[in-house]
C-alpha cells in the first residue's frame, strides 16, 4: 500500500512538471543552432545589419495559401529572433489582385519590405536576397558608380573572363547602380555619381581625360582606382601625384603561395588583413592573381591606411617573370615582403556638402573579375570595399556559407563510402542477423 501511494505520487509530480513545462514554453522561446557556420539562423553579419535599422520593419508577402507562406514564416521568424518590431502579414493575390498590381509584384510569394518610407522587394525566399534588400534600404536609395570607359578598362557589364559583370550584378543587388562614363565625350565627371571607378586601363588616357579626373578629386569625389603591375606608361602620373600613392616597378611574387596549392607565385592568396574600417572582422583569404606594391607618399594629404599586404616569403620581382620568379634577388632591386598593394586614402572633404572623401587604390584588378571573383572572398572583400567608399561602413557583407554545406570527397573517399554503405555495412547487418538466430536455436 506505501509503496503504490509512492507511485502514485510520483505520477502527480511527473504530470505537474509536464504541465509546468507546457506552460513555460508557450511562454517563452529557445533556439540552439548547432550546425556549423550556423546555417539555421541569421548570420552575424545579417544580425548586425538589423542593428542599423531603427524603427519598425513591415514585411508583406504576397502569397497564396499553402507552402510558400509557410517557407516565408520560417524565414521571417529568423530575423524576427533578432528584431522583434520586424512584422508579417499575408495578401493573397487572387482575392485582392488590385493591391498586388499596386505593390508592382511580379511572382508568387514575392516580398515587400518597408522601412523608414523606403520599399524594397525580394524575389527569393533566403537568407542573400533578404539581406541584400535590407542592405538597399539602409542605403535609403541607389547610389551611382560611374565606370570609366574608352581605354581599355575593364567592363562593367562585361561577361569575358576579364570582366567585371558578375560583380556589378551582385552590387545592383545591393543598391548601387553602375553607368559607363567616358571621360574623352563627357565635359566632368557627373555631379549625381557618387564613385567613380577606373578600372585596369589598357591604353594611355587623354591628357584631358586625367585632367578631369584630377579635377573630380580635387573636388572632393571619392574613386575605386584598380591598376595592374606594368601600366606605368597610361600617363596617370598627375593622378598618382594628387592621391600620394606611387607604384613599384615589377610585380609582386609570394612563396607562400604553394601552401595554397597555387604552382605559380604570382598568385597571392591573402590571409591576414591590416586593420582598416574595410577589413575589420574580415577573415576570409582572398586571391590575387597579378599585383603590384604601392607606396603611400610622404607630405601627402591623405590619411593612407594599407588594407592589402603580401607575406613575409613574398617579394617585389623587378627582373622578366621567368627571373623573377626564381626568387629574391637584392642586386636586381627587389624589394622584400610584406609589401602593400592596397590602399585607403581620406581626408576632410573639400567639397561643403561632403564629410570626408574616401578613395581606394588597388594594385590588381583580376581579383573581382568573372574569372577569379567567386575565390575565397574576393566578392566580399569588393562589397566592403564599396561600402566603405559609398559611406556605407556599417552595411554587413555577403552572407558567407557553412563550411559543412558541400561535400566534395575525393576519389578514393567516394570508393571507401561506396564499398562502406553499399558492401560492409549490409554484410555487418547479415552477420549480427545470424548470430541473433543462432543464440535462440541454442536456447
Amino acid at each position: 500500500m506505501r509503496g503504490a501511494w509512492k507511485g502514485w505520487l510520483h505520477a502527480l509530480l511527473c504530470v505537474v512538471i509536464a504541465v509546468c513545462v507546457a506552460a513555460l514554453s508557450a511562454r517563452f522561446g529557445f533556439t540552439a543552432d548547432w550546425s556549423a557556420g550556423a546555417r539555421a539562423t541569421i548570420t552575424p553579419s545579417s544580425q548586425a545589419l538589423l542593428a542599423q535599422l531603427r524603427g519598425p520593419i513591415q514585411v508583406t508577402s504576397y502569397a497564396r495559401p499553402g507552402t510558400l507562406r509557410a517557407k516565408t514564416s520560417l524565414l521571417v521568424d529568423r530575423y524576427r529572433r533578432f528584431k522583434p518590431d520586424l512584422s508579417l502579414k499575408f495578401v493573397d493575390p487572387d482575392l485582392d489582385p488590385i493591391a498586388t498590381q499596386d505593390a508592382g509584384i511580379a511572382s508568387d510569394g514575392e516580398l515587400m519590405l518597408r522601412w523608414n518610407g523606403h520599399t524594397q522587394h525580394v524575389a527569393q525566399l533566403d537568407e542573400q536576397d533578404f539581406s541584400d534588400a535590407l542592405v538597399r534600404l539602409a542605403r535609403g536609395g541607389t547610389k551611382l558608380a560611374a565606370f570609366i570607359t574608352g581605354d581599355g578598362e575593364r567592363d562593367a557589364t562585361g561577361q569575358n573572363a576579364g570582366d567585371l559583370g558578375d560583380f556589378v550584378k551582385q552590387l545592383s543587388a545591393r543598391g548601387v547602380r553602375a553607368l559607363p562614363l567616358n571621360l574623352a565625350q563627357a565635359a566632368e565627371v557627373p555631379r549625381n555619381a557618387n564613385l567613380v571607378v577606373l578600372a585596369s586601363p589598357q591604353a594611355a588616357l587623354l591628357t584631358t581625360s586625367v585632367q578631369k579626373l584630377v579635377d573630380y578629386v580635387a573636388n572632393g569625389g571619392n574613386l575605386l582606382w584598380l591598376t595592374e603591375p606594368g601600366s606605368d606608361d597610361l600617363g596617370l602620373a598627375p593622378l598618382a601625384q594628387a592621391l600620394g600613392i606611387k607604384r613599384l616597378p615589377g610585380a609582386l611574387f609570394d612563396a607562400q603561395s604553394a601552401a595554397a596549392g597555387l604552382a605559380d607565385p604570382r598568385m597571392l592568396v591573402t590571409t591576414q588583413y591590416p586593420a582598416q574600417a574595410i577589413t575589420d572582422g574580415f577573415d576570409i583569404n582572398a586571391l590575387f592573381p597579378r599585383a603590384t606594391a604601392l607606396a603611400a607618399l610622404a607630405g601627402a594629404q591623405w590619411n593612407a591606411q594599407p588594407i592589402l599586404q603580401s607575406s613575409t616569403r613574398s617579394w617585389n620581382g623587378t627582373a622578366p617573370d621567368d627571373a623573377a620568379q626564381a626568387g629574391l634577388d637584392p642586386r636586381a632591386g627587389d624589394l622584400k615582403g610584406p609589401l602593400t598593394f592596397g590602399y585607403a586614402l581620406s581626408r576632410l572633404s573639400p567639397s561643403p556638402d561632403k564629410n570626408q572623401q574616401r578613395v581606394v587604390v588597388i594594385g590588381d584588378g583580376d581579383f573581382l573579375s568573372n574569372a577569379y571573383l567567386a575565390n575565397g572572398g574576393n566578392l566580399a572583400l569588393g562589397e566592403r570595399v564599396f561600402d566603405w567608399l559609398l559611406g556605407d561602413d556599417a552595411l554587413a557583407s555577403v552572407p558567407r556559407p557553412a563550411p559543412d554545406a558541400v561535400l566534395k570527397p575525393t576519389r578514393a573517399e567516394l570508393g571507401v563510402l561506396s564499398f562502406g554503405y553499399l558492401i560492409a555495412l549490409p554484410i555487418v547487418l547479415i552477420l549480427i542477423g545470424f548470430s541473433i538466430a543462432w543464440r535462440r536455436r541454442l536456447r
